[in-house]
């Protein structure tokens, strides 16, 4: 914590006055914290930073985390509105597979003390495609979370990742390989169940209900700046794109442990890596990020301001190639996918990009 709030307040000093409309405890498990913890947090950024009235705060949190009631108000009154809860799965073996402490009744209570507590904005994450998942337990699932009337709701496909220990049972025959037609399917079956509960999907992973969009997460897919604090920490401003050290021990050494060479914002003495972001990178990621927003796609006129060309001037064949396949379309002022081009976006996307 003590290095947290140093670290907060060092990228504070070096750009006085920095306008913040978000701020998002990630990570994972951040409901770790205390509440005195959180206000300690909350009350440094508003010291250093131009906290705007009308900032959305938001926190991941664990449900196992969320079933003291008095924690839960007290988040709420700290001025946190937005939960964003880690559920998974509402079958009893996939949370054992994922190694997640809570059941599929933790979720329910806890999704009832942020209600009572006067939460009015909830996300719900889900996780498809995992090793040996079969369509009816997706449905049990997506049943599940669709029953709780959340306000937005992510759907992440599973990515084994090297040398954890979901891919080292399945290199060695202890789980089945994930089925990637599968969760294909998975994807197109929750697509058309949440549009019939009333879902937008204005994301490629996440839906809302009209005007519950993630504020903080849009600005990551329109590839605008975010700073990025604590241990592991990336973070993409000042026209640098930055991890800071991952290992919390190193992290804190470094931060109590003398002043470093002064250095340009955003960047501190924990800076892991660092690299200034090129006019083509930038352009590249833009296109990359926005096309993710599948209602807003990427505008004509914000990248021409942006960028002083137009995106059709330097990427027009591309463009042309796959609106006539039908993939992308042009609306108005904006390029996005269509429902087809949904599903061969990596392809599309490497063409633009």
């Amino acid at each position: 914590m003590e290095a947290l709030i140093r670290e907060i307040a060092w990228v504070g000093r070096a750009n006085p006055g920095q306008p913040v409309h978000t701020i998002y405890f990630g990570g994972g498990t951040p409901t770790l914290l205390t509440l005195a913890q959180y206000r300690r947090i909350l009350e440094t950024i508003h010291t250093h930073f131009d906290v705007l009235p009308e900032v959305e705060i938001s926190s991941e949190a664990n449900p196992d985390d969320l079933t003291d009631m008095a924690y839960v108000r007290g988040l709420r009154d700290l001025g946190i509105e937005r939960l964003s809860i880690g559920v998974q799965s509402a079958v009893e073996s996939e949370l054992a597979m994922y190694g997640r402490l809570h059941d599929a009744e933790t979720v329910v209570q806890c999704v009832a003390n942020a209600r009572a507590a006067g939460f009015t904005n909830l996300s719900l994450d889900l996780i498809y495609g995992a090793p040996g998942q079969t369509l009816p337990m997706w449905h049990e699932s997506l049943d599940a979370v669709i029953g709780l009337e959340p306000e937005h709701l992510s759907l992440y496909a599973l990515g084994l990742e090297p040398k954890t220990a979901m891919d080292y049972w399945v290199e060695r025959g202890k789980l089945p390989r994930p089925d990637d037609d599968l969760a294909a399917d998975m994807y197109e079956v929750a697509t058309e169940r949440l549009d019939a509960a009333g879902f937008v999907q204005y994301e490629i992973s996440n839906w809302a209900k009209p005007g519950y969009e993630s504020v903080h997460n849009i600005q990551y897919w329109r590839n605008l700046p975010y700073v990025g604090l604590g241990p592991g920490a990336h973070g993409y401003a000042g026209g640098y794109r930055y991890q800071t050290i991952r290992s919390p021990h190193k992290y804190i050494e470094v931060m109590e442990n003398g002043e470093a060479e002064a250095q340009p914002f955003p960047l501190t003495p924990a800076l892991d890596s660092a690299e200034q972001v090129s006019r083509e990178d930038e352009i590249s990621e833009t296109i990359m990020m926005g096309m993710r927003l599948l209602e807003a796609g990427v505008s004509l006129a914000a990248f021409e301001q942006r960028f002083g060309v137009g995106l059709l001037d330097i990427r027009g064949d591309a463009v042309a190639k796959y609106a006539q396949m039908g993939a992308v379309e042009l609306m108005e002022d904006r390029l996005r996918f269509t429902e087809r081009g949904r599903f061969i976006s990596n392809r599309v996307l490497r063409d633009l990009v």
